[in-house]
């Protein structure tokens, strides 16, 4: 599980949004399961599970209802999509609010209905942006909980601003700032870049330095 770091424009949500097939990259290439993320989209696509930055969903939707609407579209039916809605929502642990329009939930429970939709059709592959964006500390324990019962039959991709969810539940880690990769290791090597061995230290080491030009982030800004 990678835990993908950097600072507010630092283009992680940019970075997934290409390999979730929605922006095609200037230049380079990227791959989902081995299927190219331009040339092979749909094929790279029906093996992803992505969890956009906001938890876009329609708000007349029901979470059941929005959950079955994106299984459709990936081709479910019958009784496999009532299974698999089903698994969804409970593991995502909608509770009572299943069947409430989904405008109406808090934005934690926003954020869970988009979750369950993510991950419905068991994808090999997850992109999750920011998942536990709005949650309060149970249901953060929750999420982390879920991700880490994943973790062992998927590929996943988590980027955050809660680094204290880094050695919660990644065992990689990458910082990218100005465009650049900066570190690529495990969460405790990341900690120990720093004096005080605490990955918040070591982010910001990391990411406040200057770079071989000798720019800074804020004259960079």
């Amino acid at each position: 599980m990678l835990g993908f770091l950097g600072p507010n424009g630092a283009g992680k949500t940019t970075t997934m949004r290409m390999l979730a097939g929605a922006l095609e990259a200037d230049e380079g290439r990227a791959s989902i399961a081995g299927h190219d993320c331009v040339a092979a989209r749909l094929e790279a696509q029906a093996r992803l599970g992505y969890l956009p930055e906001g938890a876009p969903a329609y708000p007349a939707m029901s979470p059941r209802d929005f959950v079955a609407f994106s299984l459709r579209a990936r081709g479910f039916s019958g009784d496999s999509l009532k299974r698999a809605a089903a698994l969804a929502l409970e593991r995502a642990n909608l509770g009572g609010y299943e069947r409430q329009p989904i405008g109406t939930l808090s934005k934690g429970y926003k954020r869970r209905a988009a979750l369950a939709a993510a991950i419905a059709h068991d994808p090999p592959v997850l992109i999750l942006d920011e998942p536990t964006d709005g949650l309060d500390p149970n249901q953060k324990d929750g999420v982390r909980q879920l991700i880490r019962d994943m973790a062992p039959d998927k590929a996943i991709i988590i980027s955050t601003h809660i680094l204290e969810e880094v050695p919660a539940v990644c065992s990689r880690a990458i910082v990218i700032a100005r465009g650049r990769l900066l570190f690529d290791g495990s969460p405790r090597e990341l900690a120990e870049l720093a004096p005080e061995r605490q990955i918040e230290a070591a982010f910001r080491q990391l990411t406040l330095a200057p770079d071989d030009d000798g720019n800074t982030p804020e004259a960079a800004a």
